[in-house]
């Protein structure tokens, strides 16, 4: 990403700018009604055309600029993991805010699918809830321990609320588990969840292991969506 491209990303709202007209979708012949609405909506959010001009992969990249502006996630020269990384849009962000592309901290990119790649970031097409992913990170890492662990997984959803939720804690849950084997003391953890919050055992686990925990929704996640994401910061380590 140039230079430029990072000035404009940089805490800029989406929508700035020339107003853009509202897009409407015909429903082609094939085409589900609801295949129809995803595209309509896409086509109109301002923060898919933000990620376009900003040459972010995904909207999601702004998600995570927002709590990183109000919370302090990420700083330069740290080492972080992204889970369920792929398309690489918080990445992205990651590599901007360490400074990785330019020799400073470290990002590294897992996921079960292929991640093109991102200047400054280490993509490895690998599951972190096998042993082979954990090797495989620790020998990038090799004594430097991770800084930041993030997780935007989020299950395929199946229209049944409490299924979702079950689906979204348990990947929590893993993701929690993995940063519990990687981070360095006053480490910090962000990982979605959905409205609700976390449940009450995974709740009580991060804050027997982190010193804060809080719910958070950045304004770029649709304000129809359930996602939340939950931010624990000062990883107590382990005994």
């Amino acid at each position: 990403m140039s230079r430029s491209q990072k000035r404009r990303s940089g805490g800029a709202k989406a929508g700035s700018g020339a107003r853009s007209l509202g897009v409407r979708v015909k429903t082609a012949k094939g085409r589900k009604v609801s295949s129809t609405r995803w595209l309509e909506r896409q086509l109109n959010d301002p923060y898919v055309q933000a990620a376009k001009r900003d040459g972010f992969r995904s909207r999601a990249a702004y998600k995570l600029t927002e709590i990183d502006e109000k919370y302090g996630l990420l700083k330069p020269g740290d080492v972080v993991v992204d889970l369920g990384a792929a398309p690489g849009g918080w990445s992205q962000v990651a590599a901007q805010k360490v400074g990785s592309a330019d020799g400073n901290g470290m990002v590294v990119a897992l996921d079960l699918q292929e991640i093109d790649p991102i200047a400054g970031v280490t993509a490895l097409q690998a599951d972190f809830m096998e042993d082979e992913g954990l090797e495989r990170l620790r020998h990038e890492f090799g004594d430097r321990k991770t800084d930041v662990v993030l997780s935007d997984m989020a299950a395929a959803a199946t229209g049944h609320k409490q299924t979702d939720h079950l689906r979204i804690v348990a990947l929590c849950e893993a993701a929690l588990e993995f940063a519990e084997e990687v981070l360095a003391p006053e480490g910090r953890f962000l990982a979605k969840v959905l409205q609700g919050g976390t449940e009450r055992d995974l709740l009580d686990r991060l804050k027997r292991s982190f010193k804060s925990v809080r719910h958070v929704k950045p304004e770029a996640s649709r304000a129809d969506s359930a996602e939340l994401y939950v931010l624990a910061t000062g990883y107590r380590g382990t005994d």
